[in-house]
C-alpha cells in the first residue's frame, strides 16, 4: 500500500511492507497491517501529552520528549486546530510531517527537509484508527501529534516513532478541468456521478502497436515532470475481454507513486509525464510498454507477469503533485 510517500512514514503509519508501485498491485501488501486491538492507555496518552512542540504552523516543528520514548499502543492528539476548510472523514490529505526516533530523539524523516508534501488517505483501512479518530472533524491547517510503539519484526526492531503531521490541503478525488472530445474508434469512457469511470471496448477493436495517449479532461494545474511524486485515480481493463484488472476507485483510495523513473510501467511513464494536474487521460498501452509479450512456452509462463501479452486500457485522473 503506497500511502504516505516516504517509506519510513508509511511504515510508521501503516506498518505494512511497501508494494511494488505498479498500478495493478498498488493496494496489496506482503503482510496484513496489524490491527490496533487495544486503545491507548492512560500512560500512552500521558506520554504523548508530555511531548513539547516548538514552531509555528507551516514551519517544521521541533519536538522534545524524554528518551527512550515508550508506549504500548498507538496514540494521537490534536496539537493545533486548523482554520481552513473542514475535510470529510475519508479525505485524501496533503500533509507535511516530521518523524523522530523515540529511541534517541533524532529526526529520521521530514517533508520540510525533503521539499515535498506527502499524502495521507483517511479512507484507507490500514491507517491506524488512532490517527483516523483524531482527524475526525478537523480542518486544513491542523497539526496532529502521533506516536507508534516499538515494533518487533523479522527485519529487527523499529523503535517507537513520534510524529508531527500538519494538514496542508485536501487532494481532489477526481479530475477537474475542461472536457475534451476524443476521436472516434477509441475505447469509450463514461463517468458515474462520483467520477468512477467505466471503459467499454468497441466491437472489433484492433489493438494499437504504439502507445495511445488521449486527454479526456484537460486540467489547469502544473505539468507532471519526471521524478515527481504524483497522486492518481485510475481504472484499468484489458482489451481482450474488457474486464477490470485493477482500479483505485474500487480499492478505496488514490494511488501515489513516482512517475517517469521506471517505478511504474513504461506506458504510464511515457503517457503521463507532461500532462497537467486536474487532467483525465485515456491510455491504451501495448504489451511492450506494459508487462511484455505473451510467454512462448510453459517455462516462460512460470515467470511471466499475469498480464503479459495483454493490451491495457487505463483512465487516469491526475490529482496532485507532491
Amino acid at each position: 500500500m503506497r500511502r504516505l510517500a516516504a517509506a519510513l512514514i508509511a511504515s510508521s503509519l501503516l506498518l505494512a511492507a511497501c508494494s511494488s508501485d505498479e498500478p495493478e498491485e498498488s493496494t496489496e501488501t506482503s503482510e496484513e497491517a496489524p490491527e490496533e486491538t487495544t486503545e491507548a492507555t492512560a500512560e500512552d496518552v500521558a506520554a504523548l501529552e508530555a511531548v513539547t512542540v516548538e514552531g509555528e504552523v507551516g514551519e517544521e516543528p521541533t519536538l522534545t520528549f524524554e528518551q527512550p520514548f515508550e508506549i504500548t499502543n498507538p496514540v494521537a492528539r490534536v496539537e493545533t486546530e486548523g482554520t481552513g476548510e473542514e475535510f470529510p472523514a475519508d479525505a485524501q490529505l496533503a500533509v507535511d510531517a516530521v518523524t523522530y526516533s523515540g529511541e534517541d530523539g533524532t529526526v529520521v524523516n521530514s517533508t520540510w527537509e525533503n521539499g515535498a508534501t506527502d499524502s495521507l488517505p483517511l479512507g484507507d483501512p490500514q491507517i491506524f484508527p488512532a490517527i483516523i479518530d483524531v482527524m475526525a472533524g478537523q480542518s486544513v491547517g491542523s497539526r496532529v501529534l502521533f506516536a507508534s510503539p516499538a515494533i518487533e519484526s523479522e527485519q529487527g526492531t523499529q523503535p517507537a516513532l513520534v510524529m508531527a503531521i500538519e494538514v496542508v490541503g485536501v487532494v481532489p478525488t477526481r479530475a477537474e478541468g475542461e472536457a475534451v472530445e476524443p476521436p472516434e474508434g477509441l475505447p469509450g469512457v463514461t463517468l458515474a456521478e462520483d467520477g468512477t469511470p467505466t471503459i467499454e471496448i468497441p466491437e472489433g477493436y484492433e489493438d494499437p502497436t504504439e502507445l495511445v495517449v488521449q486527454p479526456l479532461i484537460e486540467g489547469s494545474g502544473d505539468a507532471v515532470e519526471a521524478g515527481q511524486t504524483v497522486t492518481f485515480q485510475y481504472h484499468g481493463v484489458t482489451t481482450s475481454d474488457g474486464e477490470v484488472f485493477d482500479s483505485s476507485w474500487a480499492n478505496g483510495s488514490p494511488f501515489t507513486t513516482t512517475i517517469g523513473t521506471g517505478a511504474v510501467i513504461a506506458g504510464w511513464d511515457e503517457g503521463l509525464v507532461g500532462q497537467t494536474v486536474g487532467s483525465q487521460v485515456l491510455l491504451v498501452i501495448p504489451p511492450e510498454q506494459a508487462y511484455g509479450p505473451a510467454p512462448e512456452d510453459e517455462e516462460a509462463a512460470e515467470t511471466a507477469h499475469a498480464l503479459a501479452g495483454e493490451t491495457l486500457v487505463f483512465v487516469v485522473d491526475i490529482l496532485a503533485i507532491s
